[in-house]
């Protein structure tokens, strides 16, 4: 598997796949040729069917300019990925390359040419119950063993990391107006943590502060801002929410939460390494179930649950989010995406609860790793009316025009 620092990444909303990925290819490109004068950019599958409403094309010819850049919209996918384009390079009438880029999921990308090269693979173990299995033998915690294999700055990058996602939130509880785009949907994390604060009953006040939070960062995301992926832009609220939460109303220590960050990333990386963490190739099951199951995660680890029971909890979180769709109404990542990210922050403060009151009177049959095979199962299985594409769903049911 991979280093963390592939999981989390700093850009800008809406979508991983659809902006952060794209950006770093027309990135790549313009780098590697200084001499072009213009590109013409063929986007297929999914990111020919929602790259509008994800600024696929916005952020592509922003990165370009001030050399311009033609788009062309093909929902046929190419071989490789749902997420994939051909970029043609000219220098004036010469063509000087056609390039097959696609964009995988997490903001991360590949090039045509380099599939089996790869990233440097940091950790031995691929599988959670490998990892469970070695942390048994030479008592090590999961962040122990997170700390034995990555790179010496890796809780510097954490903790930047930690203190741009609650950046991420304080920008989205000050946010008022209206999220850019068609569907004019109006920012309500700032309201919402408002009428937080004036409800008595503890345990109502706690849970919608918590959905205020996760609010706060997916309209950020949403309104094309600075966020972290986590593993996605689409799922960027879920795991800022459960640490904000944790160091404003529990009062944990920021050391505390980089060593929550780097165990929930660990199951964000069986994910991603086993499975994937696209929704164009997994539906959302892969992002916000991802992101479930890594908050999940942390919030066992707040709990102080060992090693299984967090494995449990972050099982949890993944399995019941089996069969996700993600179709986003207009290409947007708004409606359901927005909401989403609240109630899986709220899923995951109960599987961490949950995991700790019953892994201590029976052991989960269920192991991670068999929940992450059922996910890429399930993908597989999806219609691709359900993957990205507002073909289908909600996407399908409710159309921009009727606002």
């Amino acid at each position: 598997m991979h280093s963390l620092k592939e999981l989390y990444k700093v850009g800008i909303g809406p979508s991983s796949s659809h902006t952060l990925g794209p950006q770093k290819i027309a990135k790549r490109i313009r780098k590697e040729y200084p001499e072009a004068t213009r590109f013409e950019v063929a986007l297929h599958g999914s990111l020919a069917l929602t790259g509008k409403g994800h600024l696929t094309d916005k952020v592509m010819r922003d990165t370009f300019a001030p050399r311009p850049c033609t788009f062309t919209f093909n929902a046929d996918r190419l071989p490789y990925h749902p997420n994939g384009m051909i970029v043609n390079v000219y220098q004036d009438d010469k063509l000087l390359n056609s390039i097959e880029a696609y964009s995988i999921g997490g903001g991360a990308i590949l090039f045509k040419g380099e599939f089996e090269r790869g990233l440097k693979e940091y950790y031995p173990h691929n599988s959670m119950e490998e990892i469970l299995t070695f942390c048994e033998h030479n008592a090590l915690s999961l962040y122990d063993y997170v700390k034995r294999y990555e790179e010496d700055d890796i809780e510097e990058y954490l903790m930047m990391i930690l203190e741009t996602m609650l950046a991420c939130v304080d920008a989205g509880l000050k946010a008022e107006g209206v999220i850019q785009g068609r569907l004019k949907m109006k920012k309500v994390a700032n309201d919402m943590y408002h009428q937080a604060l004036n409800i008595h009953t503890p345990m109502r006040r706690s849970r919608l502060m918590i959905a205020s939070y996760a609010y706060a960062v997916a309209e950020e995301n949403a309104d094309g801002h600075r966020i972290v992926t986590a593993p996605t832009c689409g799922a960027s609220g879920v795991v800022p929410a459960v640490l904000y939460h944790a160091y404003h109303n529990l009062h944990m220590s920021k050391q505390d939460l980089v060593e929550g960050l780097a165990i929930g990333g660990l199951f964000g990386n069986c994910v991603k390494y086993n499975a994937t963490i696209s929704g164009a190739d997994g539906g959302c099951q892969a992002e916000i179930g991802t992101a479930c199951a890594m908050a999940s995660a942390m919030v066992a680890w707040i709990h102080e649950l060992n090693n299984n029971l967090i494995a449990y909890a972050a099982e949890m979180g993944l399995e019941h989010n089996f069969g996700l769709t993600c179709d986003p109404v207009g290409g947007y990542v708004q409606i359901p995406c927005i909401e989403r990210n609240a109630y899986a922050a709220l899923r995951a403060m109960d599987a961490g609860l949950l995991a700790g009151e019953l892994g201590y009177l029976r052991k989960n049959k269920i192991s991670f790793d068999q929940a992450v095979r059922v996910l890429k199962a399930t993908g597989k299985d999806l219609n691709d009316a359900y993957k990205e594409t507002s073909l289908g769903g909600l996407a399908k049911e409710y159309h921009v025009e009727n606002d």
